[in-house]
Order: structure tokens, then sequence, then C-alpha cells
């Protein structure tokens, strides 16, 4: 099988498969924020939770339901910053995604990535990386929700976390921004082999 990217494009095509796959699964996990409710842990993603308060038909009281799931709709993500959050931080992973498939192809296609469309991948991969990131610098913007706030010791406010801690999801989304941005942006100058000019 021919390749069309260059020894520095097969190591870019690797990179850019681990930064999206840590962005996307880090996007996807519910626990970009931990915290704890009636004595029950609680984990919050952008679009995702775990451990939810319901009423007890039995008891007529309240209890922690101990499983994770979506929201049940875009409104009923807690504040309107984590929607923008969501949409933004989909939006760059599902670039960062596009591009590490069409780089992992060039491994096994000729003539797929040229000079010129690696060049181009990477400022799609930079702007797939800003836009995580922009994600990642809202997020925090929610904290102020009324739901964060009874996880959190009725304690957190914007930018301030009381009682809870950020979770490795949120970590390993902002890395693989990060990651991207800065080294697969750049490898993907040297990825695609000079194109061949045959005379006609």
């Amino acid at each position: 099988m021919a390749s069309s990217l260059t020894c520095a494009g097969v190591v870019w095509a690797m990179f850019s498969f681990l930064c999206a796959a840590a962005s996307c699964v880090g996007f996807f996990m519910p626990y970009w924020l931990l915290g704890s409710q009636m004595g029950k842990p609680v984990s919050f993603g952008t679009f995702r939770r775990c451990s939810y308060p319901v009423r007890d038909e039995a008891g007529g009281g309240t209890v922690m339901l101990e499983q994770c799931g979506r929201y049940a709709s875009f409104q009923g993500i807690p504040s309107l910053e984590w929607r923008i959050c969501t949409v933004v931080t989909g939006t760059g992973c599902g670039l960062l995604l596009l591009v590490a498939l069409t780089a992992l192809m060039g491994c096994c296609i000729t003539d797929l990535i040229s000079r010129t469309i690696g060049r181009v991948a990477g400022g799609i991969q930079f702007v797939g990386g800003l836009l995580i990131g922009s994600g990642c610098a809202l997020y925090p913007l929610g904290w102020d929700s009324e739901e964060v706030k009874q996880t959190c010791s009725n304690s957190s406010d914007q930018f301030d976390l009381g009682s809870c801690e950020i979770g490795w999801a949120y970590y390993c989304t902002g890395a693989g921004a990060v990651v991207a941005m800065l080294l697969c942006t750049w490898m993907a100058c040297f990825a695609g082999k000079k194109q061949k000019h045959y005379p006609y």
C-alpha cells in the first residue's frame, strides 16, 4: 500500500488520532465537575450528569438516583453557558475527528494528502483546538447554576468551585485540544509529500 504521507506525516496522523480521541472521550464523559449531594457522588459534563435527585413515590421524599444520562432536552442543560460550551466543544471535536480520520486514510491512499492539503488540515486542527479551548474556558461560567450550587454545598459561583473539584474529563478534553493546536498544527505543515508534476 502506498502512502501520501511523509514520515513526519505518519507521526502527525497518529498524534491527530490520539488528540481527537482524547478530546472526544473527554467531551462525552460526564466527569468535568465532581461533587456530592445527599451523601452521594455527583458529576457533570457539558450535556450529561451522573446521579440526580428524583421523587420517591413510596416514601414521598427525594432520593438520589445513581446513574448517568443526558439531559432530557437541550434546554434542560443547567445554564446558557453550558449549552454554548456543548455546541462549541462538540464542533471542535468534530473538526479534530474529521482531520484525524482523513490523516489516517492518507497513510493508505496515494495522493490523498499533498503539502497544501496538509497545511489546510493543520489550519482546521488549529480552529478545532481553539473551539474546544473556548468551550473549556466557558464551562466555569455555568458553575453558578442552581444544580451545580446544590452539588457544591451552595458555595459555587462563576470561576469558584466551592466544595467541588474539576474532573479528569475536563483535563483530557483540554489537553487534546492543546496538543492538536500546538503540535499537530505544526506537524501538518510537513505531512504531505510534494506533488509530482507530469509533463503532458
